[in-house]
Protein backbone atom coordinates (compact mmCIF):
# COMPACT_ATOMS: atom_id res chain seq x y z
CA UNK A 1 0.00 0.00 0.00
CA UNK A 2 0.86 3.32 -1.17
CA UNK A 3 2.84 5.04 2.37
CA UNK A 4 2.68 9.49 1.53
CA UNK A 5 3.51 9.79 5.54
CA UNK A 6 6.56 7.28 5.36
CA UNK A 7 7.60 8.66 1.32
CA UNK A 8 7.87 12.31 2.83
CA UNK A 9 9.88 11.05 6.21
CA UNK A 10 12.31 9.36 3.79
CA UNK A 11 12.75 12.37 1.93
CA UNK A 12 12.76 14.75 4.58
CA UNK A 13 15.70 12.81 6.21
CA UNK A 14 17.37 12.51 2.41
CA UNK A 15 17.09 16.35 2.55
CA UNK A 16 18.27 16.87 5.78
CA UNK A 17 21.44 14.43 4.76
CA UNK A 18 22.24 16.01 1.70
CA UNK A 19 22.24 19.64 3.45
CA UNK A 20 24.50 18.36 6.19
CA UNK A 21 27.05 16.68 3.67
CA UNK A 22 27.30 20.54 1.36
CA UNK A 23 27.05 22.36 4.21
CA UNK A 24 30.71 20.31 5.85
CA UNK A 25 31.85 20.19 1.94
CA UNK A 26 31.69 24.28 1.62
CA UNK A 27 33.20 24.52 5.55
CA UNK A 28 35.68 22.45 4.27
CA UNK A 29 36.69 24.52 1.23
CA UNK A 30 36.37 27.82 3.12
CA UNK A 31 39.04 26.14 5.91
CA UNK A 32 40.45 28.11 7.93
CA UNK A 33 38.27 31.01 8.40
CA UNK A 34 40.21 32.11 11.27
CA UNK A 35 43.02 31.62 13.68
CA UNK A 36 44.18 28.20 14.28
CA UNK A 37 45.11 26.97 17.74
CA UNK A 38 47.56 24.24 18.34
CA UNK A 39 48.15 23.10 21.89
CA UNK A 40 51.28 22.14 23.18
CA UNK A 41 51.05 19.84 26.30
CA UNK A 42 54.25 20.27 27.00
CA UNK A 43 56.51 23.73 28.55
CA UNK A 44 58.52 24.94 26.14
CA UNK A 45 61.76 23.83 24.22
CA UNK A 46 60.75 19.66 24.08
CA UNK A 47 60.57 18.10 20.79
CA UNK A 48 56.67 18.98 20.26
CA UNK A 49 57.21 22.36 20.80
CA UNK A 50 59.80 22.53 18.90
CA UNK A 51 58.74 20.79 15.77
CA UNK A 52 55.57 22.78 15.58
CA UNK A 53 57.22 25.72 16.01
CA UNK A 54 58.93 24.62 12.71
CA UNK A 55 56.26 24.41 10.88
CA UNK A 56 53.68 27.14 11.96
CA UNK A 57 55.53 30.00 9.09
CA UNK A 58 54.47 27.91 6.33
CA UNK A 59 51.31 26.73 7.37
CA UNK A 60 50.34 30.00 8.37
CA UNK A 61 51.75 31.10 4.98
CA UNK A 62 49.34 28.02 3.20
CA UNK A 63 46.07 29.25 5.05
CA UNK A 64 46.27 32.65 4.64
CA UNK A 65 45.76 32.36 8.71
CA UNK A 66 47.34 33.04 11.89
CA UNK A 67 48.41 29.51 13.52
CA UNK A 68 49.38 29.99 16.73
CA UNK A 69 51.25 27.45 19.58
CA UNK A 70 50.27 27.44 22.96
CA UNK A 71 51.96 25.64 25.75
CA UNK A 72 49.72 23.83 28.00
CA UNK A 73 51.64 21.59 30.63
CA UNK A 74 50.91 19.35 33.37
CA UNK A 75 50.35 15.18 33.96
CA UNK A 76 52.64 14.02 31.30
CA UNK A 77 50.66 15.62 28.84
CA UNK A 78 47.12 15.01 29.25
CA UNK A 79 45.84 18.57 30.39
CA UNK A 80 46.82 20.04 27.49
CA UNK A 81 45.40 16.98 25.80
CA UNK A 82 42.10 17.09 27.65
CA UNK A 83 41.48 20.59 26.71
CA UNK A 84 41.46 19.74 22.93
CA UNK A 85 39.07 16.80 23.32
CA UNK A 86 36.70 19.21 24.90
CA UNK A 87 37.30 21.54 22.09
CA UNK A 88 34.57 22.17 18.96
CA UNK A 89 35.22 19.52 16.64
CA UNK A 90 35.90 22.40 13.62
CA UNK A 91 39.11 22.03 13.07
CA UNK A 92 40.00 25.31 15.11
CA UNK A 93 42.35 23.94 18.16
CA UNK A 94 44.09 20.96 17.54
CA UNK A 95 46.63 18.67 19.81
CA UNK A 96 50.32 18.32 19.21
CA UNK A 97 50.42 14.63 20.48
CA UNK A 98 52.61 12.52 21.52
CA UNK A 99 53.20 9.03 22.87
CA UNK A 100 52.40 10.13 26.62
CA UNK A 101 49.78 13.02 25.75
CA UNK A 102 47.58 10.24 23.02
CA UNK A 103 47.57 7.09 24.95
CA UNK A 104 44.63 3.84 24.89
CA UNK A 105 43.20 5.92 27.26
CA UNK A 106 41.87 9.21 25.67
CA UNK A 107 42.33 7.82 21.75
CA UNK A 108 39.08 7.74 21.52
CA UNK A 109 38.85 11.35 21.88
CA UNK A 110 40.53 12.36 18.72
CA UNK A 111 40.85 12.20 14.98
CA UNK A 112 44.22 11.94 13.92
CA UNK A 113 45.08 14.41 11.44
CA UNK A 114 48.71 13.40 10.77
CA UNK A 115 52.12 12.29 11.51
CA UNK A 116 55.02 15.23 11.70
CA UNK A 117 57.78 12.52 12.79
CA UNK A 118 58.50 9.32 14.06
CA UNK A 119 62.13 9.62 14.76
CA UNK A 120 64.42 7.16 16.59
CA UNK A 121 65.21 8.81 20.25
CA UNK A 122 69.05 9.66 21.40
CA UNK A 123 70.45 7.73 24.44
CA UNK A 124 72.47 11.05 25.51
CA UNK A 125 74.71 10.83 28.66
CA UNK A 126 76.42 13.91 30.96
CA UNK A 127 80.27 13.35 30.00
CA UNK A 128 81.40 13.58 33.46
CA UNK A 129 79.87 9.75 34.18
CA UNK A 130 82.75 8.36 31.66
CA UNK A 131 80.91 6.12 29.94
CA UNK A 132 81.10 5.99 25.94
CA UNK A 133 79.15 3.44 24.87
CA UNK A 134 76.20 1.34 25.11
CA UNK A 135 78.00 -1.68 26.46
CA UNK A 136 79.83 0.42 29.02
CA UNK A 137 76.23 1.81 29.91
CA UNK A 138 74.42 -1.60 30.88
CA UNK A 139 78.08 -2.90 32.74
CA UNK A 140 77.85 -0.05 35.05
CA UNK A 141 74.00 -0.02 35.27
CA UNK A 142 74.51 -3.76 36.42
CA UNK A 143 77.50 -3.46 38.61
CA UNK A 144 75.51 -0.35 40.31
CA UNK A 145 71.98 -1.26 39.87
CA UNK A 146 69.35 2.08 40.73
CA UNK A 147 71.96 4.09 40.69
CA UNK A 148 71.63 5.98 37.16
CA UNK A 149 68.79 8.45 36.96
CA UNK A 150 67.51 9.30 33.78
CA UNK A 151 64.91 11.85 32.83
CA UNK A 152 61.87 11.83 31.02
CA UNK A 153 58.98 14.51 29.98
CA UNK A 154 56.83 12.26 32.04
CA UNK A 155 54.68 8.93 33.35
CA UNK A 156 54.34 7.13 30.16
CA UNK A 157 55.78 9.11 27.58
CA UNK A 158 58.42 7.76 25.00
CA UNK A 159 61.52 9.50 26.82
CA UNK A 160 60.36 6.89 29.98
CA UNK A 161 59.02 3.69 28.13
CA UNK A 162 61.87 3.93 25.59
CA UNK A 163 64.27 3.64 28.48
CA UNK A 164 61.94 1.25 30.79
CA UNK A 165 61.87 -1.37 27.28
CA UNK A 166 66.09 -1.13 27.64
CA UNK A 167 66.17 -1.30 31.54
CA UNK A 168 63.93 -4.76 30.35
CA UNK A 169 65.56 -6.25 27.64
CA UNK A 170 69.09 -4.94 29.51
CA UNK A 171 68.51 -6.84 32.80
CA UNK A 172 69.62 -3.47 34.65
CA UNK A 173 67.34 -0.91 37.50
CA UNK A 174 66.95 2.62 36.29
CA UNK A 175 66.03 5.44 38.55
CA UNK A 176 63.31 7.38 36.70
CA UNK A 177 63.44 11.15 37.70
CA UNK A 178 60.30 12.52 35.63
CA UNK A 179 59.59 16.07 34.58
CA UNK A 180 56.94 18.30 32.41
CA UNK A 181 58.93 18.56 29.56
CA UNK A 182 62.05 17.22 27.85
CA UNK A 183 63.38 20.74 28.16
CA UNK A 184 63.57 20.81 31.57
CA UNK A 185 64.78 17.51 32.37
CA UNK A 186 67.32 18.41 29.47
CA UNK A 187 68.48 21.37 32.34
CA UNK A 188 69.25 19.32 34.88
CA UNK A 189 71.05 16.22 32.35
CA UNK A 190 73.63 19.31 31.53
CA UNK A 191 73.86 20.43 34.80
CA UNK A 192 74.39 16.62 36.17
CA UNK A 193 71.42 15.91 38.50
CA UNK A 194 70.89 13.17 36.06
CA UNK A 195 72.84 10.68 33.80
CA UNK A 196 70.90 9.68 31.18
CA UNK A 197 68.53 10.98 28.93
CA UNK A 198 66.77 8.89 26.02
CA UNK A 199 65.54 12.14 24.41
CA UNK A 200 64.25 14.08 20.98
CA UNK A 201 66.92 14.68 18.73
CA UNK A 202 65.69 18.23 18.29
CA UNK A 203 66.28 18.37 22.06
CA UNK A 204 69.69 17.05 22.94
CA UNK A 205 71.69 17.29 19.15
CA UNK A 206 72.50 20.85 19.37
CA UNK A 207 73.78 20.07 23.16
CA UNK A 208 76.18 16.87 21.50
CA UNK A 209 77.33 19.03 18.68
CA UNK A 210 78.25 21.64 21.26
CA UNK A 211 80.35 19.23 23.48
CA UNK A 212 78.38 19.83 26.04
CA UNK A 213 76.34 15.69 26.39
CA UNK A 214 77.26 12.47 24.46
CA UNK A 215 75.01 10.77 22.46
CA UNK A 216 75.91 6.80 22.92
CA UNK A 217 73.06 5.47 20.58
CA UNK A 218 69.99 6.18 18.74
CA UNK A 219 66.83 4.01 19.48
CA UNK A 220 65.70 2.96 16.03
CA UNK A 221 65.95 -0.23 14.63
CA UNK A 222 67.99 0.45 11.97
CA UNK A 223 70.49 4.41 11.48
CA UNK A 224 68.30 7.11 11.13
CA UNK A 225 68.98 8.96 7.80
CA UNK A 226 69.45 12.24 9.52
CA UNK A 227 71.60 10.98 12.29
CA UNK A 228 73.67 8.59 9.86
CA UNK A 229 76.92 8.32 12.36
CA UNK A 230 75.47 7.51 15.43
CA UNK A 231 74.59 3.63 15.79
CA UNK A 232 71.87 2.31 17.46
CA UNK A 233 71.33 0.54 20.44
CA UNK A 234 70.35 -2.83 18.91
CA UNK A 235 73.94 -3.15 16.85
CA UNK A 236 75.87 -1.28 20.30
CA UNK A 237 75.46 -4.01 22.18
CA UNK A 238 70.88 -4.96 22.82
CA UNK A 239 69.85 -7.04 19.73
CA UNK A 240 66.52 -6.46 18.90
CA UNK A 241 65.73 -3.09 20.73
CA UNK A 242 63.94 -0.46 18.77
CA UNK A 243 61.67 2.38 19.81
CA UNK A 244 60.44 5.43 18.13
CA UNK A 245 59.54 8.52 19.60
CA UNK A 246 56.51 10.15 17.67
CA UNK A 247 55.03 13.64 17.19
CA UNK A 248 51.49 14.33 15.36
CA UNK A 249 48.82 16.82 15.00
CA UNK A 250 45.53 15.77 16.36
CA UNK A 251 42.08 17.44 16.27
CA UNK A 252 39.22 16.38 18.89
CA UNK A 253 36.45 13.55 17.27
CA UNK A 254 34.11 14.54 15.24
CA UNK A 255 35.84 16.83 13.17
CA UNK A 256 34.16 16.65 9.23
CA UNK A 257 36.51 14.23 7.59
CA UNK A 258 37.40 16.64 4.59
CA UNK A 259 38.58 19.00 7.17
CA UNK A 260 40.94 16.49 8.44
CA UNK A 261 41.96 15.72 4.84
CA UNK A 262 42.23 19.43 4.32
CA UNK A 263 44.32 19.69 6.75
CA UNK A 264 46.54 16.62 6.31
CA UNK A 265 47.47 17.98 3.24
CA UNK A 266 49.12 20.70 4.34
CA UNK A 267 51.23 19.55 6.79
CA UNK A 268 52.23 16.56 4.28
CA UNK A 269 52.71 19.65 1.62
CA UNK A 270 54.99 21.76 4.34
CA UNK A 271 57.07 18.98 5.34
CA UNK A 272 58.07 18.25 1.36
CA UNK A 273 59.39 21.75 1.55
CA UNK A 274 63.17 21.36 1.05
CA UNK A 275 63.95 23.78 3.54
CA UNK A 276 61.40 22.45 6.03
CA UNK A 277 62.50 18.92 5.05
CA UNK A 278 66.25 19.96 5.81
CA UNK A 279 65.74 21.96 8.93
CA UNK A 280 63.92 18.74 10.55
CA UNK A 281 66.82 16.72 9.72
CA UNK A 282 69.22 18.69 10.36
CA UNK A 283 67.35 18.74 14.24
CA UNK A 284 67.12 14.66 13.80
CA UNK A 285 63.50 14.33 12.99
CA UNK A 286 62.53 12.36 9.98
CA UNK A 287 59.61 13.95 8.34
CA UNK A 288 56.91 11.73 8.24
CA UNK A 289 54.74 10.62 5.19
CA UNK A 290 51.11 9.81 5.10
CA UNK A 291 47.25 9.79 5.22
CA UNK A 292 45.13 10.38 8.20
CA UNK A 293 44.05 6.69 8.12
CA UNK A 294 47.85 6.16 7.91
CA UNK A 295 48.22 7.76 10.71
CA UNK A 296 45.42 6.17 12.96
CA UNK A 297 46.94 2.70 11.61
CA UNK A 298 49.72 3.70 13.35
CA UNK A 299 48.83 4.15 16.35
CA UNK A 300 46.59 1.36 16.87
CA UNK A 301 50.14 -0.36 16.72
CA UNK A 302 52.33 2.17 18.75
CA UNK A 303 50.31 1.51 21.51
CA UNK A 304 49.96 -2.09 21.48
CA UNK A 305 53.55 -2.37 22.14
CA UNK A 306 53.63 0.15 24.91
CA UNK A 307 50.37 -1.24 26.76
CA UNK A 308 52.20 -4.96 26.22
CA UNK A 309 55.45 -3.42 27.78
CA UNK A 310 53.84 -1.57 30.67
CA UNK A 311 51.52 -4.19 31.53
CA UNK A 312 54.25 -7.33 31.85
CA UNK A 313 56.93 -5.16 33.82
CA UNK A 314 54.15 -3.07 35.99
CA UNK A 315 55.11 0.38 34.81
CA UNK A 316 53.43 3.14 36.72
CA UNK A 317 52.11 5.98 34.13
CA UNK A 318 49.45 8.24 34.69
Amino acid sequence: MFNAKKIFIQCFLLIGLLTSNFAIAQSADTFPSKTVKVIVPFPPGGGADTLIRLLTPSLTESWKQSLIVENRPGASGSIGAEVVAQASPDGYVLLMGTTAAVTDKNIAKFAPVALVSASPYVVTVNPALNISSIRSLIAYAKTNPGKLRYGSSGPGSASHLSAELFASMAGVNLMHIPYKGTGQALTDLLAGHIDIMFAPAQTVMPQVEAGKLLALAETGSKRSESLPNIPTVAESGLPGYSAVGWFGLFAPLGTPKPIVQKMNQAVMATMAQPKIRKAMMERGSDPATGSADDFAAFLKVDQAKWTKLIKENNIAVQ
